[in-house]
């Protein structure tokens, strides 16, 4: 078992091979005997440094610890997707990967390999965080700006580990570059509220001294520490501050919406205006810098375009009727008729064109080519809803065909991306009571891109204009009140970030999972019918601690 003091060795110990170049080193004593010929903290220079930043930042991909474990979701937290109303776990059985299937029937245990996974995840990346941290701020010979600023980076990164540990476990230790025994740290010594505020006051100060642009792309600016902030504060209703730096990202006039909303999509638009804070990835070198998070849930694909596929994380009905849009091209705010539901492609309402961008349908094209029932590793099962938005088309000369996992290619994974940004400031500015006609406009700015995106000559083809009936506008001033814009807000992130990660960690923060989730199981059983008994308890949205954490861990953990 991985305690959570093995976990914290294994990740100095291949912090250091990262960074020293030590070769192949074994772990097992590493941190128990005297390191020969290698250098230490206070001898870390510039070279050194950004060795150690490197090996820290490497964490997101989330890919040392085996491929299952990677694959459940450490990056793009499908897993957590799979617990709210937009996602089913899929694959072949239900019983196939089975503890993703309990989760997404409501059912939390501390034994659950999801909870292990993110634990391990989470604190193997904060120790090659704060063993950075340490190392940079010891050094002699790194000095002034440049220290600070290598500090910031790596104190936002932890923020970011932290704050995923926040919204995800009812409590976990927390340690900073200071503590010399991280597994001697109790879970009980500093509560969530304490923790969170901690968190933000690492990207305050990280916000402060970091510099605008940085010379080699995906290291972390000023921006990405405020845009984190940001999203930090949504989940403890901090408005005004979420307010605040989401303009700070908005205003320095570095980002923008793809003018295509198949853009995101694209291996070229990498680390381009819509990318704020993204994760790297290759198709070029070894498949451990491939997205296991995504690949492994890539469509089967009929004639194997993408090399097979495993077919997991795949919409609900309940999502694909959520895109259905008024005779006006505005969505149903509360619900509209409960029989009316997208089932083919002929279906004679109109619907957000992002639909079509998000999932397959049976009828539809997918990147160019004819969706169909082939595509569905389990139709009769988990039905015809497979993902898109991780995958290029196959013919992207930066997709790896044949080569395991499915689907793998150079596209980045944008954790945050300007779209997600701009909702963040409307929210903030919704929920003050304040500057509604801002919030509409910004709203609206997202609105109007996917409004462009019809647009059947873009290639890849992913919408059919003379089979569906595209028809989405912009919200108008009449009417825009603070409740009815919280509604369009909530519903425009539901929409816009559809099969990203982020529905089940909305309705948590919002008040609204149990609620939701129940009417959900509801309606959802009738087209999955083994959501039969399943349920959600307030006291289950967070994941205990895991049990073999709190096995190893004497009383810390109790």
């Amino acid at each position: 078992m991985k305690t959570l003091k093995n976990i914290i060795k294994s990740a100095l110990c291949i912090s250091a091979v990262a960074a020293m170049g030590m070769g192949a080193t074994s772990c097992s004593d590493m941190l128990d005997t005297t390191p020969q010929g290698v250098i230490s903290e206070n001898e870390v220079g510039p070279e050194q440094a950004e060795q150690l930043l490197t090996a820290a930042y490497a964490t997101l991909i989330c890919h040392y610890f085996g491929n299952n474990e990677s694959f459940a979701g450490p990056i793009n937290n499908w897993v957590f997707d799979v617990r709210s109303d937009d996602a089913l776990k899929g694959g072949e059985t239900l019983g196939m990967e089975g503890y993703i299937n309990q989760l997404e029937m409501g059912i939390v245990m501390s034994d659950n390999p999801v909870g292990a996974f993110k634990w391990r995840n989470n604190y193997f990346s904060i120790s090659r965080c704060n063993t950075a941290i340490r190392a940079i701020k010891a050094s002699p010979t790194i000095q002034g700006d440049l220290k600070e600023s290598m500090v910031a980076e790596m104190k936002t990164l932890r923020a970011y580990y932290y704050f995923d540990m926040y919204r995800i476990f009812e409590k976990f230790p927390y340690f900073d570059e200071t503590v010399e025994d991280p597994s001697s740290v109790s879970a009980n010594e500093y509560t969530k509220d304490q923790i969170v505020e901690f968190i933000k006051q690492d990207l305050r100060d990280a916000y402060d001294v970091l510099p605008e642009t940085q010379e080699q792309v995906a290291r972390f600016n000023k921006y990405v520490a405020a845009a984190i902030l940001a999203k930090v504060d949504l989940f403890t209703s901090s408005w005004e501050e979420a307010a605040k730096y989401s303009q700070y990202v908005i205003a320095s006039g570095k980002y923008g919406l793809f003018p295509n909303f198949l853009d995101i999509s694209k291996p070229e638009f990498n680390n381009q205006q819509e990318s704020v804070f993204a994760v790297q990835f290759s198709s070029a070198n070894s498949p451990d810098q491939f997205n296991f998070s995504n690949t492994l849930n890539c469509t089967v694909s009929e004639g194997n375009l993408y090399g097979n596929g495993d077919d997991f994380y795949l919409g609900s009905q309940n999502l694909v009727d959520a895109f259905r849009t008024d005779v006006s091209g505005l969505p149903y705010l509360d619900g509209g008729d409960s029989d009316d539901h997208i089932l083919s492609a002929e279906y004679a309402g109109n619907i957000d064109p992002r639909l079509d961008f998000t999932l397959g349908r049976i009828g539809m094209p997918w990147r160019s080519y004819p969706y169909n029932e082939n595509w569905c590793r389990a139709l009769n099962l988990y039905g015809q809803y497979s993902g898109k938005k991780p995958y290029p088309s196959p013919d992207n000369p930066e997709v790896t065909v044949g080569i395991v996992p499915w689907g793998a290619s150079s596209l980045n994974y944008m954790i945050i991306r300007y779209a997600d940004v701009l909702l963040m400031r409307a929210e903030a500015l919704i929920e003050m009571g304040e500057n509604l006609e801002e919030a509409r406009q910004l709203i609206n700015q997202v609105r109007s891109r996917a409004a462009k995106s019809i647009d059947p000559a873009y290639e890849p083809v992913d919408i059919d204009p003379t089979i569906a009936h595209y028809a989405i506008t912009e919200y108008p001033a009449t009417g825009w009140s603070q409740d009815y814009a919280r509604k369009a807000l909530r519903m425009e992130r539901r929409l816009e970030l559809a099969m990203e990660g982020h529905r089940w960690f909305d309705l948590v923060r919002w008040g609204e999972a149990v609620n939701v989730m129940t009417n959900y199981y509801q309606s959802e059983v009738q087209f999955h019918d083994y959501y039969k008994g399943a349920s959600l308890k307030s006291s289950d949205l967070y994941l205990p601690v895991p049990l073999e954490q709190a096995q190893n861990a004497g009383d810390l953990y109790n």
